[in-house]
C-alpha cells in the first residue's frame, strides 16, 4: 500500500472516531483499518500479549508509519495532543506496549477536538489515566496455574501467565452476573477489590463481559441500596428509554435521508425501511456501527447493499437450499450491481 493511500485510510478512520467522540486515539485508526480486530484489542489488554503488533498482520514499521500520519492529520485539524498511559488489565498493572523496539510515546497519544470544554477535557484526561478495571477470564479450554500448577473456573494474566485466583490472592471474591447495571456498579463501590469476569464468544469472535468478582460484603451492601431506591430507578429507566427512543427516530432519519442523497433513484419508503432496519439499537447490523452513525458513505451504501441482497435477490432462498453463503454472494453480484445502478439514477 502506497504512503499516499494509506494516509487517505488513516484520515478515513480518524474522521468516524472524531465525529462520534470528539477525540481520536491510534487504537481506532488500526481498528479502522482492520490492521487489528476488537478481540485483539481485549485480548492486548488484558495483558495476554507481550505487543499489540505481534496480534497484526502488519510489522511494527508500518505501525509507526501510521501513527506518524495520524499526527500530521491530527495536527492539521488542531487537534489537542495529550499523552495517555496505557496499563494492563492483569494483576500485575504492567505498562502496555504497541511495539516491541519503537519508543511508545507516539502511539499514547489521544488527540482531542478543540471544540470540547475545558471540563469535558479534564473528564477525559482523568478517565483515560485511570487504571483499567483488573480483568480476569472464565476459560473455554483446560488450563493450568503457573505457579501452582492447579485450575479452576478463572484465571488472572501475570507476566505473562495465567494464574488461578488462590495464587492471586483474589480467592475470597464471589461473582456477580451481569445484568444488573445499578447493583453491579454500586458492588464495585463498594469493594475494596474487584475484577470483571470475562469470557470469549467464539461465534462473535469477542470477549465478552460475564459479571463481576467482588469482596461478599460489597455485594450484600449493594443490594440493600438497590432496594432502597428501586422505584427511582425505575423511573429514571423508563425517562432514558424515552429519550434513547427519539435519538434512534432522529438517526434513521439522518440516515434516510443520507440514502435519498446518495440513491436518488431509491424510492422514500425504501429509504426509511432500510433506516429503520439497519439502525435497530441492539442489532449488531451495519446501521449500528461507528462508521454508519457518522453517515459514512460506504457503510451508508453496505446497509442498501443489505436490503437489495435479502429483498430485492435469491440470496435467501439460495441459503436455505445449502449453497454455501459466499458462494451465493458470487451468484447474486450481477443483481445487486444492477440495482445499485438503478438507485443511483436521478427519476
Amino acid at each position: 500500500m502506497s504512503k499516499p493511500n494509506l494516509a487517505r485510510r488513516v484520515a478515513d478512520a480518524a474522521e468516524i472516531a472524531l465525529a462520534n467522540r470528539k477525540y481520536v486515539t491510534f487504537i481506532d485508526v488500526v481498528t479502522g483499518l482492520r490492521w487489528v480486530h476488537s478481540r485483539h484489542v481485549d485480548t492486548w489488554r488484558q495483558g495476554r500479549a507481550a505487543t499489540l503488533a505481534e496480534l497484526a498482520p502488519v510489522d511494527d514499521d508500518r505501525l509507526l508509519t501510521a501513527a506518524a500520519l495520524l499526527k500530521d492529520w491530527a495536527t492539521a485539524k488542531g487537534l489537542r495532543p495529550v499523552e495517555t498511559p496505557y496499563v494492563s488489565g492483569s494483576r500485575d498493572r504492567r505498562e502496555l506496549r504497541f511495539t516491541a523496539d519503537h519508543a511508545q510515546e507516539a502511539f499514547r497519544v489521544h488527540w482531542l477536538s478543540p471544540d470540547l470544554s475545558e471540563a469535558r477535557v479534564r473528564q477525559l484526561t482523568e478517565r483515560q489515566s485511570k487504571a483499567p478495571d483488573l480483568v480476569v477470564v472464565a476459560p473455554l479450554n483446560a488450563w493450568t496455574c503457573a505457579t501452582c500448577g492447579d485450575t479452576g473456573p478463572y484465571l488472572i494474566m501475570e507476566e505473562d501467565v495465567s494464574h488461578c485466583l488462590t495464587c492471586a490472592d483474589m480467592d475470597h471474591l464471589v461473582f456477580l452476573p451481569a445484568g444488573n447495571a445499578a447493583l453491579s456498579r454500586r458492588a464495585k463501590q463498594e469493594s475494596g477489590l474487584s475484577a470483571v469476569v470475562v469470557q470469549f464468544n467464539r461465534r462473535r469472535k469477542v470477549y465478552q463481559r460475564q459479571g463481576l468478582l467482588v469482596e461478599e460484603h460489597a455485594m450484600a451492601a449493594a443490594e440493600e441500596r438497590c432496594l432502597a431506591d428501586e422505584e427511582v430507578r425505575l423511573r429514571r429507566r423508563e425517562r432514558d428509554r424515552e429519550r434513547r427512543a427519539d435519538q434512534d427516530v432522529d438517526y434513521q432519519t439522518r440516515m434516510a435521508a443520507e440514502i435519498t442523497r446518495l440513491f436518488p433513484g431509491c424510492p422514500a419508503e425504501r429509504a426509511q425501511e432500510v433506516a429503520a432496519h439497519a439502525g435497530q439499537r441492539g442489532s449488531g447490523r451495519v446501521g449500528r456501527s461507528a462508521a454508519a452513525r457518522a453517515l459514512d458513505e460506504n457503510a451508508i451504501t453496505l446497509a442498501v447493499v443489505a436490503s437489495i441482497r435479502h429483498l430485492d435477490t435469491d440470496y435467501d432462498r439460495l441459503l436455505m437450499s445449502g449453497v454455501p453463503r459466499m458462494e451465493a454472494r458470487d451468484l447474486i453480484r450481477d443483481r445487486i450491481d444492477a440495482k445499485l445502478a438503478e438507485f443511483r439514477r436521478v427519476r
